[in-house]
């Protein structure tokens, strides 16, 4: 006998509820136009115990941008909010606005 188990080969998250959490989230993506015409994508929604910090630099390095955290919403420079969105949907956020 083996001690292999018929569910090994399976790509089961250590938490599968996490998923559930970012469907159920609504967030919400706008471009505010700040000091000197510069543009910055401002997402906001976010609920529970969501990684914004993770979050940010993942959006960060596929934009090839700056960015910060700040209270509970993330701030990208640049005119991105499409690219965003499609981000923000492949990685399973539900996303308004």
């Amino acid at each position: 006998m083996t001690d292999d188990t018929p569910f090994d080969d399976l790509d089961v998250p250590e938490d599968p509820l996490e998923d559930l959490d970012r469907a159920t989230q609504q967030l919400t993506v706008r471009t505010e136009e700040r000091r000197y015409g510069k543009k910055m994508v401002v997402i906001e929604g976010f609920e529970g115990a969501t990684d914004l910090k993770s979050l940010a630099s993942e959006l960060k390095s596929a934009l090839g941008t700056g960015g910060t955290v700040k209270d509970d919403t993330i701030e990208l420079q640049g005119d991105h909010e499409e690219r965003v969105r499609d981000l923000l949907i492949e990685n399973g956020y539900a996303v308004t606005g």
